[in-house]
């Protein structure tokens, strides 16, 4: 879960909604659950910088969009690391996957890139695993109401469809390049 929540594929939250509930359900297991989501998140942008730096600056300007590339090659700048921190700690629709691709488009170290990103999201999971032990009973009981069992269908539809054109952006982008 951790890869594709991390790469180019549309899954907002899905990494933290299973961190949460397997925490919840076991606290003794939070460390495992944090160490799994993070290597699979660090797995995910490692794919991602291997593509965006593949592409290059015009590769990701082509799948961003010229306007939004120039806003976020702008505002990351000279503070590559600390955009990056921000982003891996930041919930959806902070624009994560586009910081990462971007970073790398601008040739950021790549061992850097993966520590930075390793490192916040080990904090983020952490966090969300401590309030998880403390509110686990509450979590439970939502997550096993027949509205949330619903609203997830309806979420993870919405995450295969967004996924898909995500995916077909990306192929596009690479086709015009070749």
């Amino acid at each position: 879960m951790g890869v594709m929540d991390s790469s180019f594929l549309f899954l907002p939250f899905g990494n933290d909604l299973l961190v949460v509930g397997l925490v919840a359900r076991h606290h003794q297991g939070w460390p495992l659950y944090v160490l799994s989501a993070v290597c699979g998140s660090t797995l995910g942008v490692f794919l991602l910088d291997l593509l965006a730096r593949k592409g290059g600056e015009a590769g990701v300007q082509k799948v961003a969009g010229q306007r939004r590339y120039t806003y976020l090659k702008k505002k990351i700048g000279e503070h590559g690391g600390t955009a990056l921190a921000l982003a891996a700690v930041a919930p959806p629709p902070f624009p994560f996957t586009m910081v990462v691709a971007v970073n790398s488009a601008l040739s950021f170290p790549r061992r850097r890139l993966l520590w930075t990103v390793a490192g916040a999201r080990a904090a983020r999971f952490a966090i969300l695993s401590l309030l998880a032990i403390h509110y686990g009973r509450a979590i439970l009981r939502i997550a096993n109401s027949e509205g949330f069992k619903w609203t997830i269908i309806v979420f993870s539809a919405l995450c295969v469809v967004g996924s898909v054109f995500s995916i077909l952006k990306w192929v596009r982008s690479s086709r015009g390049r070749a």
